[in-house]
């Protein structure tokens, strides 16, 4: 019992018994004198105090535990919090969004930071407060904007518009009795329109479809291919769907159900038979006999219930599945934003190393396997590409992992191959006498960025070389740096950083032996 409770209980007893001893003595008094000449009033002023005494006894207990447990119920009411999320999915959520809070803390640009921060703060307030976001999606023709207002009991948008017109998300606010929530109705400019705008429009669609914790998708027939893919895809990942079988007053009651059969059995395994609704949304109006026009209702009401049932029913679930699948999403954001940002900052290291080892190899020439231990794969060059990763490698770790990949390379003929293909491409582009000099160098440049990419790539996998092992990654770099456009960039870099410096000496070496002749 709460300490307030206990206090009022106390007093009131208080002055209950003060009260009842007052009564009583006061009472007996006048008892004794009436006993005698008027017993009858004497036994009447006994029974008034003993009515007396009861009813403040009752007054004083249907206050506290009454009138009072009525207050603090009413109390409990409004400071109990309007929506309950489910806790294990609610604790999913915030653990996710804790998680992406410090990765978003690792992005260096500052709008891209702040921007991704001020979405998880939403996600975070839509945990306790949001709102249940019911989006329309579906072909511009498919009278979405027509479910709308049906729904809405009230025009909210053009109706029987040209495909193209709804351009932007359009939502509107209703609340359906027995849920807390508050439900936003969107209406999603149309898919499968033509041209750039329509495709833009389309994208935009496509995002307000993601962030529904509950998606009404609208046919107006069976369902096309191209209207089959999206629903699949967004089912797949998550988003609760009504598919809505729209203008069934176009077609006979044999045809409607012929129609809502053939759905059911495309869409049988991601969305349930009794997902499947149809509904008149703006009826097509009648000509009369007279010359007059009658406008049909409109026929929403399965659609209605089907929601109803549903909001209510899973609605919490929804609100958490959807949030939860937000935080998911915005920390795959985050992931791809620093994967980016850490692949510019290896790729600049490797870009440093490659032209490092270019120039020690050109002014001291050695032999290929030599050439591979020391240059192609440099330890120190791992060393920075780990860091970059959030891995500290020591020397000793850096210089196994750097000669076991230079084995890989010369065991799959790959320097044999560089040395060919950069021979060619030299002999092309720069004069004979200096090709000699130029081709160790420069292939040393080569295959560093090919050791130094396979690297990024073990680093970026979390130190792991993927299913096909080393191999297979020194392969496909290898490929992607063979092509004939990025050998024609390389070439006119090594020339510029391997090749000119090379000649400048020869020009200098021969000026001095002039000068001493």
């Amino acid at each position: 019992m709460p300490l307030s409770r206990i206090i009022t209980l106390i007093v009131g007893l208080i002055v209950i018994l003060g009260l009842t001893l007052w009564l009583i003595d006061s009472f007996s008094r006048l008892y004794w004198q009436f006993s005698y000449s008027a017993p009858l009033l004497g036994n009447l002023l006994l029974f008034l105090l003993i009515v007396l005494v009861g009813a403040l006894i009752a007054a004083f207990v249907y206050y506290v535990f009454v009138i009072q447990a009525g207050e603090n119920r009413q109390r409990q009411r409004k400071q109990r919090p309007s929506v309950q999320i489910p806790a294990a999915k609610s604790e999913a959520a915030s653990s996710t969004l804790e998680a992406v809070k410090q990765q978003v803390a690792q992005i260096q640009d500052e709008v891209t930071r702040q921007a991704l921060l001020s979405k998880s703060r939403e996600i975070e307030t839509h945990l306790t407060h949001g709102e249940i976001q019911v989006v329309v999606f579906g072909t511009g023709s498919a009278g979405k904007t027509s479910l709308i207002n049906a729904v809405m009991g009230r025009v909210v948008g053009k109706v029987d518009a040209p495909m193209g017109t709804t351009r932007v998300g359009e939502t509107y606010c209703l609340r359906l009795k027995g849920l807390e929530r508050q439900i936003l109705m969107t209406d999603t400019p149309g898919i499968l329109e033509a041209g750039v705008a329509g495709t833009e429009r389309e994208q935009l669609a496509r995002e307000l479809a993601t962030e529904a914790n509950l998606l009404l998708f609208v046919v107006d027939n069976d369902i096309r291919q191209s209207e089959y893919e999206p629903l699949r895809a967004l089912a797949e990942i998550g988003k609760r769907s009504l598919l809505v079988l729209n203008k069934t007053d176009l077609y006979t009651d044999e045809d409607k159900e012929a129609i809502l059969a053939r759905l059911r059995q495309r869409i049988r395994g991601f969305i349930a038979p009794s997902d499947v609704v149809a509904i008149a949304a703006n009826p097509q109006s009648v000509e009369l006999e007279n010359a007059g026009i009658f406008q049909p209702e409109a026929d929403i009401l399965p659609l209605l219930r089907r929601m109803a049932a549903i909001l209510r029913a899973e609605g919490e679930d929804l609100v958490a599945d959807n949030i939860l699948l937000q935080s998911v999403r915005l920390g795959e954001q985050a992931r791809k934003l620093i994967d980016t940002q850490r692949r510019r900052q290896a790729d600049k290291i490797v870009d440093r190393f490659q032209w490092i080892g270019a120039g020690v190899v050109s002014v001291t020439p050695l032999p290929v396997v030599d050439l591979l231990a020391t240059a192609a794969v440099n330890a120190q060059m791992v060393v920075e590409i780990g860091r970059v990763y959030g891995c500290e490698l020591n020397m000793d770790n850096a210089r196994e992992l750097a000669l076991s990949l230079a084995k890989t390379l010369a065991s799959l003929g790959i320097v044999k191959g560089a040395l060919q293909l950069l021979t060619t491409a030299l002999q092309l582009n720069v004069a004979t006498f200096i090709v000699g000099r130029a081709i160790q160098g420069v292939t040393a440049a080569y295959l560093t960025r090919i050791a130094g990419k396979s690297f990024i790539e073990y680093f970026r996998h979390d130190q792991d070389w993927g299913d096909g092992g080393m191999t297979e990654v020194v392969q496909r770099q290898f490929q992607l740096n063979r092509r004939d456009e990025f050998i024609k960039i390389f070439i006119q870099q090594a020339i510029q950083r391997v090749v000119q410096p090379l000649t400048d000496q020869a020009k200098v070496v021969e000026y001095d032996q002039e000068e001493k002749n």
